[in-house]
């Protein structure tokens, strides 16, 4: 399975993000990611070209609800349908709202690499 993760907005704290990536790496998938400041549009052009499976996001800025309609938006404009999931700076109350927007899965704050993988190896890709 290949990954696109990606940093939307101007959240420049990318540390998680790249721990994650790492840790996707070990676990055999194959991973892109965006680097910093990327617009949603950006970061669907770059997984559009990469050909991913998934698109993670990574959100620590508290934007995750907008980021997360906008994603919506772009998405269905180019009639795409890569599953996507939001990461980070997430409020558990805030989860559901997320997948009722379109993701198809939330990570909050605290949640391990090991719970990424698992789900992850869990979930059959169907693009």
């Amino acid at each position: 399975m290949k990954v696109l993760l990606a940093k939307p907005g101007l959240d420049g704290h990318d540390v998680g993000v790249k721990v994650l990536a790492h840790g996707l790496i070990e676990a055999g998938f194959k991973v892109v990611y965006t680097g910093l400041r990327k617009t949603i549009e950006e970061i669907v052009d770059m997984a559009t070209e990469n050909k991913v499976d998934i698109i993670g996001m990574s959100i620590l800025s508290g934007t995750h609800l907008v980021l997360a309609k906008k994603m919506k938006e772009v998405m269905d404009e180019r009639k795409l349908n890569i599953p996507w999931f939001v990461g980070g700076n997430i409020p558990a109350k805030d989860i559901d709202e997320l997948k009722k927007i379109g993701a198809a899965q939330a990570f909050p704050t605290g949640s391990k690499v090991m719970d990424v993988v698992a789900y992850f190896n869990a979930i059959k890709i169907t693009a």
